[in-house]
Parts: C-alpha cells; sequence; structure tokens
C-alpha cells in the first residue's frame, strides 16, 4: 500500500472476537499502526505512547487501532496490563499485515526471517492512506507526537 491508496474495510477481529472495519471509522481519520510482538520493549513503548496522548490523538480527529499476529488472548492481557484504550486486531494468519505491506523479510539477530515491519498509516475521514511512517522512522517512544506533528 501506498499513500494515495484506499485502505482495505476489513481489517480484522480485536481482542473481544469484533469485527472492525474501515467504514467504523468513517469521518474520522485512523491510525493504524502495525507492530511486532505483544509485550516487547519497543511495542510497549509504542502503544504507551500512543496510550498517554490518546485524548490529544482524539482531540485532533484520530482514532487508533493496533495490529499484530499475535493472538487475541495475548492482546486481552497486553491492553490489560498497559491500559490500552484502543482496540487490537489479532491478524494471526497476517492477512492485513501482508495486504498493508507490513509483512516482509527482516533482520533478526543477523538472520533473515519473515516477519512485521513496524508500520503505521495514517488513513484520512475517505479511508485513503494519506502518511506511513516505516521502519526506524516510527520513534516508539513519541509515536504519539510524531503523528500529532503531521
Amino acid at each position: 500500500m501506498k499513500i494515495g491508496d484506499k485502505a482495505p474495510e476489513v481489517l480484522g477481529k480485536d481482542e473481544n472476537g469484533k469485527e472492525v472495519l474501515l467504514s467504523d471509522f468513517k469521518g474520522r481519520k485512523l491510525v493504524l499502526y502495525f507492530y511486532p510482538k505483544d509485550n516487547t520493549s519497543g511495542c510497549t513503548a509504542e502503544a504507551c505512547s500512543l496510550r498517554d496522548h490518546h485524548q490529544q490523538l482524539q482531540e485532533a480527529g484520530y482514532e487508533v487501532v493496533g495490529v499484530s499476529k499475535d493472538s487475541a488472548a495475548s492482546h486481552v492481557k497486553f491492553k490489560e496490563k498497559h491500559e490500552l484504550p484502543f482496540p487490537l486486531i489479532a491478524d494471526i494468519d497476517h492477512t492485513l499485515l501482508e495486504a498493508m505491506g507490513a509483512w516482509g523479510e527482516k533482520n533478526l539477530y543477523g538472520k533473515k526471517v519473515m516477519g512485521t515491519i513496524r508500520t503505521t498509516f495514517i488513513i484520512n475521514e475517505e479511508g485513503v492512506i494519506e502518511k506511513i511512517f516505516s521502519g526506524k522512522e516510527v520513534k516508539t517512544k513519541e509515536h504519539a507526537q510524531q503523528i500529532l506533528a503531521e
């Protein structure tokens, strides 16, 4: 996916098994962020940045949805532990990850592996991708501020 593309309508199922659709956010901007794994340092820092600035993001017209290949049960624990106020999609088979281009080859401790590429899509009120943060461009501890600065 690239800037100017329309995001897919079906985003997946959240931690409670509820289907999340792009049209659920019509009229609002969507921060759709993909992260590698629940309860790892970088992913926790990113989620907590978005949590700590959630009110500001909402006031600026944004909703937030996180996506990883972790299970719904893992997401429930992650959300509870860190009091995350937004849904987390359990993309176990990486359907959305692949569709959005957030799944691919990466280096893990010197080995090439397939996995989640940390990526955030800013999707406008009409469902069109306006901005993409990818890989090292995502500053996990200041990610909410990066988005609000756009």
